[in-house]
């Protein structure tokens, strides 16, 4: 994975895929990855993600369309915060089969008083500019609220390499702050998870071959997608 530090902000670069596993081709596949990867420091924990949108979902509606081009807004957080905690608001965008996330870390207590309050934290980035510019052209606000437990491996020989599972995905569209609970509408039948396997360049040959061999292919999956959809389709109201 490709980091660049701006400052404090952050510049990600890189190849996403994305999978979507039974719970026996997780467990085939995480056995077989015994030897090639390894857990990070993290081991499973919770991703709590709130994302912004314009007032009839044009950021997402869009993204569904599969545009050569597409952005979107989040607030993220690794484990559930408290006020002093911190976290990140990023601008995620993708161009044909490249994944670009921009982010800027700041406090929840910061994150509250500028994406509420307009009050910007003191910070001069200019990643903190393009989202202000993002956030003031689209007039976006807080939309669904998305919780998942994840685990994440890397690669022995090549740590660029990254495998993340991502289970019990569940989110809402009231109560959007992260200290009201991790609570919500699951999204996925139980046992089921989606796989993301971040590269710089091209899946190594033996990773290739398990996916082959257990019939494990790419999907077009987007998590705040899916649970948009529930909403349009009316299986649970939009608040």
């Amino acid at each position: 994975m490709s980091k660049i530090k701006v400052s404090e902000g952050m510049v990600f670069e890189r190849h996403e895929k994305k999978y979507r596993l039974t719970e026996e081709k997780y467990l085939l596949l995480t056995k077989k990855l015994t030897g090639y990867m390894k857990g990070d420091q993290y081991g499973k924990h919770t991703i709590c993600s709130l994302y912004f949108d314009t007032d009839d979902y044009f950021l997402v509606g869009r993204s569904l369309e599969k545009p050569e081009y597409k952005e979107k807004l989040r607030l993220r957080s690794y484990g559930i915060p408290t006020q002093d905690s911190t976290v990140f608001l990023e601008l995620k965008k993708k161009l044909s089969d490249i994944t670009y996330k921009r982010r800027i870390p700041m406090t929840l207590a910061e994150a509250g008083r500028y994406l509420e309050e307009g009050q910007l934290p003191d910070k001069t980035e200019q990643i903190l500019e393009e989202i202000d510019w993002f956030i003031r052209y689209y007039k976006t606000s807080a939309k669904v609220l998305l919780f998942y437990e994840r685990i994440a491996l890397y690669g022995i020989e090549d740590n660029s390499l990254r495998i993340t599972f991502d289970s019990n995905i569940r989110f809402r569209t009231e109560r959007l702050d992260f200290s009201q609970g991790d609570g919500g509408t699951l999204l996925l039948a139980p046992g089921e998870r989606i796989m993301e396997l971040k590269i710089d360049g091209v899946i190594p040959v033996w990773l290739s071959g398990m996916l082959s061999e257990l019939d494990i292919y790419p999907v077009s999956f987007s998590k705040y997608g899916t649970a948009y959809r529930m909403l349009k389709g009316g299986q649970i109201s939009v608040r």
